[in-house]
């Protein structure tokens, strides 16, 4: 056998004794909640209840793996958190976040999708919920072995609709809501994508189109850290923690307004203090980003965790109460402690497990980032899901994440080849000239302001008007804006994507009614 041989088979038995490690320590976590659940639930169909459990906590799982990639991932992709670093934090914030702020009601049936008067018959109801949390826990598994980062609540809602129309018939869809899951495929990534560019935008504008990078950073960058204070403090009020308390959301704005102000007059000196010691360009600006990405990724890990954990324990927690009392149903469920426990350790566990994976897709195999466009990207997470709750817009957290990711990409391509427009303008202008003047004179064009850059191009013009952007033909420009996309934005990154978005509301729904028909079959007497 050859060494290459050799090395190879080595290689696939380190992956293989990986995979085992990792399937022995789900193993581990099935038993161990299952022990919770016969210990602390009800108990009036121990092997149902168990069951249920399990496939609560693969769902949990499946989250971790791939919901929390959108919080951790653009931080990992600009190196401002290591893989491990991001695995830690958001592994304690998601699982803090569900288990203090997981909420003592949930909605057993997700967004209204169904009306709740057709399974009103317990055993229709728990075969729904069932149905539901299988079909949602194998789409979202699905998903992350495909690289794909996906709505963990869109899933569940279209196992919820496809196993309720399983029970019910067609009539039992609410599709105006329906409708509105739809619209968020479209609203959500736009949105997301515009919130990004415009902080994108600002901040090359005030610093690193600046000639004096380290100055506009002393200046702008502890407005900036204002901004994401009062926005992600606004946030953790009115999404992270309304399941603890409702916040008015004029207290809320001002709470965090003033919470902002302090953090300011904190953070002002210190920028200024670390300013002194960089260099004045981009990549040393570009750690002043650092700190701030590593608030953002933990809070968004907390306010995912108290909100996304319902979708593993909403469906649990209602069959756990259906079982304690099989004479009625209701549209909520209260949440018992150790649901909410089994909730947190499973998106934690799924996340240390198996979530690499979509943290690497999300962080570098998109677009590559820096840590100027994490910070853009995290802000746009924060603040476009405010704007769409005050504008009551549905949205989903997934692709608002994902469509920053390809707005700052898409904002890269537009201005790189502009970039590259304006310097064949100022080649065409110089033509027939040495190449030591065309040197000197881009060399003062990269060092010039926007505004100065634009006026150097307005003289250029006016000494030859028959210069023109660029001098290629339609062919050479065709083939060079596809160089540009090809490198900036992976197109098939985003047909992957797209795709994934589309289909998985109809595909848990189809899973949802063969689930429901399996359930109903084997087990009729629940």
């Amino acid at each position: 056998m050859e060494i290459q041989d050799i090395n190879q088979f080595q290689k696939a038995n380190k992956k293989l004794q990986k995979e085992s490690s990792k399937i022995a320590i789900v193993m581990v976590f099935a038993v161990f909640i299952s022990i919770i659940a016969l210990y602390f639930g009800n108990t009036s169909n121990p092997l149902l209840l168990v069951f249920t459990t399990i496939i609560g906590g693969y769902m949990a799982m499946s989250i971790g793996a791939n919901d929390v990639a959108n919080n951790v991932g653009p931080a990992v992709g600009s190196k401002a958190i290591t893989l491990f670093g991001a695995i830690i934090i958001a592994a304690f914030c998601e699982a803090l976040g569900a288990i203090i702020a997981g909420g003592e009601v949930v909605d057993t049936i997700k967004s209204g999708i169904i009306d709740p008067i057709s399974i009103a018959d317990p055993k229709v109801f728990v075969g729904v919920m069932i149905a539901a949390l299988v079909s949602g826990a194998i789409w979202v598994h699905l998903a992350t072995i495909i690289g794909a980062p996906v709505s963990t609540t869109h899933s569940i809602v279209g196992g919820i609709l496809g196993a309720g129309i399983a029970a019910g018939g067609l009539g039992v869809a609410n599709w105006g809501v329906f409708g509105s899951i739809v619209a968020s495929w479209i609203v959500s990534p736009l949105l997301g994508a515009l919130i990004a560019m415009i902080f994108l935008m600002a901040i090359k504008k005030t610093i690193t189109y600046k000639q004096n990078k380290k100055l506009a950073a002393k200046k702008v960058v502890p407005l900036l850290i204002f901004i994401m204070t009062w926005a992600f403090t606004l946030y953790l009020m009115l999404k992270g923690l309304k399941k603890i308390y409702s916040i008015d959301i004029s207290f809320a704005l001002g709470i965090s307004f003033l919470f902002a102000v302090l953090v300011y007059f904190l953070i002002k000196p210190l920028v200024a203090k670390k300013a002194l010691s960089l260099q004045n360009t981009k990549e040393d600006i570009n750690t002043l980003f650092t700190i701030p990405l590593v608030f953002a990724a933990a809070l968004l890990s907390f306010a995912h965790g108290a909100n996304d954990v319902a979708n593993a324990i909403g469906p649990l927690a209602a069959i756990n109460q259906a079982l304690g009392s099989l004479e009625s149903v209701g549209k909520t469920a209260s949440v018992p402690l150790w649901i909410m426990v089994i909730g947190g350790l499973g998106i934690s566990l799924g996340l240390a497990l198996y979530g690499p994976k979509l943290i690497k897709t999300v962080g570098s195999e998109i677009t590559e980032l820096d840590k100027i466009r994490a910070f853009c990207i995290a802000m746009s997470a924060a603040l476009t899901v405010l704007v769409a709750s005050a504008l009551g817009l549905p949205v989903s957290s997934t692709h608002i994440a994902i469509g920053a990711v390809f707005g700052v990409g898409f904002l890269r391509e537009y201005l790189k080849k502009r970039y590259y427009e304006m310097q064949q303008t100022i080649i065409n202008a110089h033509s027939g000239k040495d190449s030591k003047a065309i040197e000197e004179f881009l060399e003062k064009f990269n060092k010039a302001s926007v505004k100065r850059k634009g006026a150097m191009l307005e003289s250029l013009k006016k000494m030859d008007k028959k210069s023109s952007l660029p001098n290629l033909n339609k062919k050479e420009k065709k083939s060079l804006k596809k160089v540009y996309k090809n490198e900036l934005v992976k197109r098939s990154a985003i047909n992957k994507i797209v795709a994934s978005w589309i289909i998985t509301v109809p595909v848990s729904a189809v899973l949802g009614a063969v689930v429901y028909f399996i359930v109903m079959a084997v087990g009729p007497e629940l």
